[in-house]
């Protein structure tokens, strides 16, 4: 059984059509990209799954209708990293962390368990922010905060990590190190990643599988090495693509 069943997912808003018939899974392991130009449809599809905005057709985690599951049963299995984060409060960095156990929470007002505790100690210390637990986020840089969103989904430790432009505005290293450590995630069994990615080469450096929209449809899905043919990504984008990339390269050959 795959993870996540998107099925003929349609979104609308008005008489304008954002996505129009989207269909793929994810299964054990997979790390699907969602490519595209901009317009294409992308953030939307994660809006979808997340129940954000309406859709129709069908989303199913491990088979079941996400609108069956409850808030925080569906938080237990689907976790979400947003392009931007606006803090307003001067919470701690472990503070914000911790905030990824609220679905494990029996009541509002409950108080912790040994279990939330090493939860948020081990996504603390895979990404690499022990030493700053008690730091005011509001000091933090932007490679700092997207860790520090990135441990609180890890403390969630849902099924499925779905994550809209991860390294949005971060520098090199950080988008290095924002992969590296949801690869690393990755590789625990029974779990799947999505995400929408601007930039092709992390695209295809680590991901398994593909979805290459244009248009709020799907112009191709699978193996992101056939994905990412010539051909698609010509159509796709509007350009030679293949050629752009190999110009870029050739700078640093030199």
């Amino acid at each position: 059984m795959s993870l996540l069943d998107v099925q003929n997912l349609r979104v609308r808003y008005g008489d304008k059509t954002i996505l129009d018939g989207v269909n793929f899974s994810l299964e054990e392991g997979g790390w699907l990209m969602i490519v595209g130009p901009n317009g294409a449809g992308k953030s939307t599809i994660v809006n979808a799954i997340s129940q954000g905005v309406p859709y129709t057709g069908e989303v199913r985690v491990l088979g079941k209708d996400v609108r069956r599951y409850r808030a925080h049963e569906l938080a237990r299995l689907v976790g979400v990293l947003a392009q931007t984060h606006t803090m307003g409060y001067g919470f701690t960095v472990g503070s914000v962390v911790r905030l990824g156990r609220y679905a494990y929470a029996p009541g509002l007002f409950s108080a912790g368990h040994a279990e939330d505790d090493d939860a948020v100690a081990q996504a603390l210390a895979l990404t690499g922010l022990t030493e700053i637990v008690d730091q005011n986020v509001l000091t933090l840089s932007g490679g700092e905060l997207q860790r520090t969103f990135l441990a609180q989904l890890f403390a969630q430790n849902p099924r499925v990590l779905l994550l809209d432009e991860p390294t949005n505005h971060l520098d090199l290293v950080y988008q290095k190190q924002v992969f590296e450590l949801i690869r690393a995630w990755l590789k625990t069994p029974g779990r799947a990643v999505a995400s929408v990615v601007h930039d092709l080469s992390l695209a295809r450096a680590y991901g398994s599988h593909a979805l290459l929209l244009d248009g709020g449809k799907t112009l191709s899905y699978g193996a992101i090495s056939d994905v990412f043919s010539p051909a698609n990504l010509d159509s796709a984008y509007e350009m030679d693509v293949s050629a752009w990339m190999r110009g870029l390269l050739a700078q640093w050959q030199e």
